[in-house]
């Protein structure tokens, strides 16, 4: 076995078999460290949360003089867990997911300076649904306090109005991680709506859904923004006419359409006209695989297109480790097939671009999304290795990143259950095509 492709096999052999070892140890070991001192920090109240079945306590312990702590239990490494560290009654979450051995949960000193914190973007999505609209609307939320702290007031860090006749069905938030936690919300009277979330130094977010009356299939949805100086992304299927306040067209992204305006006052009532119906089960699946083209047109046209998608933060990451941790073991298969297969030459592979998360970064640039690679095709002349590692890699990312996009799209409902059966069965042929080469 070439050493290449060895290394390569070792390693994803290590990923999938690091969930089934600690699935029988059970065991995460860390450390609390004091994010505004940069200290250990001791003497701090940790709960172990098992978040399958809904947020259960499961373990207690308290970091040591060393800010060292364990916790042993039969979720660890089996299901994504959660260790929650409690400082000055404010909740710092560390994500565990499978085959994680190790964590460090960060707490700082809680500040109740609103000025801590900044909103540079607001999404709101628009999803007819029968004689009702659902809405989702997203906020990105910067913290960029030096030396960092954590913004946090009990009665509300973050205040949201809905529409009138809005009902709301959910709110989440979530820190620079990027795992969601369903949030209380504090009902401040007449649609007015807090959550007591601590925002740490970084990237947070907060979302929430809502139920509007749609008769006729047409609504004019007001929407109010709170927060100054940020930036306003519509979004929409085709099917879906939007037309409002300055807003502007912006391409398509996953097969929706996208309007923006920038730099919304504090206080304005943004007035947004909506009619239409859902898409057809077809036509979501045709708009989605058109979406690469608006992307491509969208960056094509520079300055001039500036009311793209490239602030959309990333939704619907809760699904992230269970998906990933699916994603490790069927990659590490293909790899170990492919290992066995004689090594053959190829043409010198196209360049295949990969997405980065939105939610991840501060300004993200929308990428056209990774395609499969064709399978390799054998050749009379010899190629490098780095040619052959390079062919595979990028089928891989591109699989993966077809997949993953599958999900969020079954979630977000933008396709349907025949639809999705189909489209995962073409993934899994090319996965077929990938190990036969």
């Amino acid at each position: 076995m070439r050493p290449r492709y060895a290394a390569r096999l070792a390693l994803l052999g290590a990923l999938v078999l690091a969930p089934l070892a600690i699935a029988e140890a059970g065991t995460v070991r860390g450390k609390v460290m004091n994010g505004t001192s940069g200290k250990a920090a001791a003497g701090i109240e940790l709960i172990l949360i098992q978040l399958q079945g809904g947020m259960q306590e499961v373990a207690h312990a308290k970091s040591g003089a060393e800010g060292e702590f364990t916790f042993d239990h039969p979720g660890l490494g089996a299901q994504p867990m959660l260790v929650r560290a409690v400082y000055h009654g404010v909740n710092f979450n560390h994500a565990v997911p499978p085959g994680t051995t190790t964590a460090q949960v960060d707490i700082y000193e809680p500040s109740k300076d609103a000025k801590t914190i900044n909103v540079p973007s607001h999404v709101v999505i628009f999803q007819p649904n029968g004689e009702t609209l659902n809405v989702g609307e997203e906020y990105q939320i910067e913290n960029k306090s030096q030396p960092p702290v954590a913004y946090f007031r009990s009665d509300g860090t973050f205040d949201f109005a809905l529409p009138e006749k809005g009902q709301l069905q959910q709110v989440a938030a979530a820190g620079p991680a990027g795992m969601p936690v369903v949030q209380v919300p504090i009902n401040k009277k007449n649609n007015h709506y807090s959550v007591a979330f601590a925002f740490r130094p970084g990237d947070n977010s907060v979302r929430y859904s809502y139920e509007l009356p749609y008769p006729g299939n047409t609504a004019t949805v007001k929407i109010p923004t709170i927060y100054p100086g940020g930036r306003l992304v519509v979004v929409a299927p085709p099917s879906v006419q939007i037309s409002g306040d300055g807003l502007t067209p912006g391409g398509q992204e996953q097969g929706m359409n996208l309007y923006g305006r920038q730099d919304v006052p504090a206080g304005t009532i943004v007035a947004v006209s909506v009619s239409g119906t859902a898409p057809a089960p077809a036509d979501a699946n045709a708009g989605a695989e058109q979406g690469p083209q608006g992307r491509d047109a969208q960056q094509g046209g520079g300055e001039g297109s500036g009311a793209g998608i490239q602030q959309v933060p990333g939704r619907l990451d809760v699904l992230k480790w269970p998906l990933i941790a699916g994603f490790v073991c069927i990659f590490a298969l293909v790899a170990i097939l492919l290992a066995r297969k004689p090594v053959v030459a190829v043409a010198g592979p196209a360049a295949v671009a990969e997405d980065v998360p939105a939610a991840k970064q501060k300004k993200p640039k929308s990428k056209a999304p990774s395609a499969p690679s064709a399978p390799v095709v054998p050749t009379n002349g010899a190629a490098s290795l780095a040619e052959v590692d390079a062919a595979i890699g990028t089928s891989l990312d591109g699989l993966k990143e077809r997949l993953f996009r599958l999900e969020l799209r079954r979630q977000a409902g933008t396709i349907s259950e025949d639809e999705y059966a189909q489209e995962r069965a073409r993934a899994e042929k090319v996965l077929r095509d990938l190990v036969r080469g």
